[in-house]
């Protein structure tokens, strides 16, 4: 067995089963996609201030000057903008008063503005992020403004914001942002079209002033072009899940409405949004007659037809931001709700980006929306459309290895041993999981006590041998499991 040349392993950077890097052996094993647990949603609008609709681009910022998290809104209103939310908890959201620009006669209002005299889409403040490495603490807060054409904007505290002398970053209207602290690189993912509509462009920095040319990084490809019927056909045979407004299929379409990337542990995931198009309408549709709309609504539709449809969001991982393997065979990780569960993502759910680490949880805020394309319900929607949601996962929690009454058994690839201590995240609650710990010429130098029971972050016993004469050294890990779901290990000190 080789070494793998990828697998120098940082001390407490944790090993996913995402992919089968690090995995060179595998028998009596299979893969599971986790969805996270929906929680509802945590800042809805205030629609007694004339706020209908709640979106965002980007997670919550951790502010460890001012101990709260720091949340940046797209707020549809009777003046609509970026608004300012935060948190200590993460789950009890306040609306501070910043007194940055008058709204209906009042400055008592949570508006953020990069200038006050430029109207919303100029104003808008959609991705941010926190910068802990840059030495300049008037940089800390890292953004992207305006609505196509994202331009460079620092920030001491995520409320004062100013343009740098950089050139925009070339963008439809969507977008997002990550900061690889690994690297130290700024990650912009924009919007521009693609094989079949939108697609996922990036574009990266590492100095947040020049940027690279926006080059293709994802698209919807011919396969989710197939599977869009069978997508579609369910949406509308099922009576629990709202109806798009038309089945036309000549209009039916899958592309990439927006997409999160961020890096974690030692790969980068995205969650694209894809939305599949169920129908689309030109301005002189004899069928808007027959809404039940008010004239200035339907003079709209005239002039641009409508369209409708839906989305749901879907997981991708690579290891070098070039080659990209879709998970859990392109099935939904967070997918619409049910009618009945009176919730916001009936027909859009996107935004999901990095998640916030809260010890053995990732919490994904993300954007659902009660109506896309379509007369009535939107009516009755227009003053509470959409709002910011909520949904926790297993740490680690993305994908599983997992075994039955028959043992499995994964064995890694030889990595260099950054540390003594091994840690796992299983879920064993009927089963067991045990671990060998191999030289390079594959003897084993140390054998587990077993672990059983729901252990998120569980230190390994050994029972025989240690590690401490192999630390910095080649070895590999060959783990048997029964009635288990596997989902990381790691090193520490």
């Amino acid at each position: 067995m080789e070494l793998n040349p990828s697998m120098r392993m940082p001390v407490g950077q944790r090993q996913l089963f995402l992919d089968d890097d690090d995995i060179a052996q595998m028998t009596n094993m299979t893969r599971s996609l986790h969805q996270p647990s929906k929680k509802g949603a945590v800042i809805r609008p205030n629609v007694e201030r004339g706020e209908s609709c709640l979106q965002i681009r980007c997670a919550p910022a951790w502010d460890p000057d001012a101990g709260v998290y720091k949340l940046w809104l797209m707020t549809s209103a009777t003046h609509s903008g970026t608004t300012y939310a935060e948190s200590e908890d993460g789950l009890h959201w306040r609306k501070p008063a910043l007194r940055q620009r008058e709204v209906n006669g009042s400055w008592e209002n949570n508006v953020v503005t990069l200038d006050a005299s430029l109207a919303w889409p100029a104003n808008a403040i959609e991705n941010v992020v926190y910068d802990p490495d840059d030495a300049d603490a008037s940089r800390r807060f890292k953004g992207l403004a305006h609505c196509c054409g994202r331009e460079p904007i620092v920030s001491p505290d995520g409320i004062h914001w100013r343009k740098l002398d950089a050139t925009p970053i070339p963008s439809a209207d969507e977008s997002n942002l990550h900061y690889d602290r690994q690297t130290r690189t700024f990650l912009a993912t924009v919007k521009h079209g693609g094989p079949h509509g939108r697609s996922v462009y990036l574009s990266t920095s590492t100095d947040f002033t020049h940027w690279t040319e926006p080059a293709l990084l994802f698209y919807a490809d011919d396969l989710d072009q197939l599977l869009r019927r069978v997508q579609i056909a369910r949406r509308f045979a099922n009576p629990a899940l709202q109806r798009p407004a038309f089945d036309i299929p000549a209009a039916y379409n899958v592309d990439v409405y927006n997409m999160g990337l961020f890096r974690n542990e030692g790969l980068y995931v995205d969650l694209p949004s894809l939305y599949h198009r169920a129908g689309q309408v030109s301005g002189d549709w004899l069928g808007f007659a027959e809404w039940d709309i008010p004239s200035e609504e339907r003079d709209t539709y005239s002039r641009h037809g409508d369209w409708c449809g839906f989305h749901h969001v879907q997981v991708i991982c690579s290891r070098d931001l070039r080659a990209w393997q879709r998970l859990g065979d392109r099935q939904p990780f967070l997918d619409l709700s049910p009618l009945g569960a009176w919730a916001y993502d009936l027909a859009c759910i996107f935004g999901p980006s990095a998640p916030v680490v809260l010890g053995d949880t990732l919490w994904f805020y993300y954007t659902g929306i009660k109506q896309y394309g379509g007369p009535s319900p939107r009516r009755e929607i227009a003053r509470d459309q959409g709002a910011i949601c909520l949904a926790v996962l297993r740490r680690d929690g993305f994908v599983s290895l997992d075994a039955g009454d028959a043992p499995g058994t994964v064995h890694t690839a030889l990595f260099s041993a950054p540390g003594t201590r091994l840690f796992v995240n299983v879920d064993a609650p009927n089963g067991i999981l045990m671990v060998e710990a191999l030289d390079s010429a594959g003897k084993v130098v140390a054998s587990s006590a077993p672990l059983t029971g729901d252990q998120p972050h569980s230190e390994v016993v050994w029972t025989q041998g240690c590690l401490t004469d192999v630390h910095d050294t080649p070895i590999s890990l060959r783990m048997t499991l029964t009635n288990s779901r596997f989902y990381s290990y790691w090193f520490e000190e």
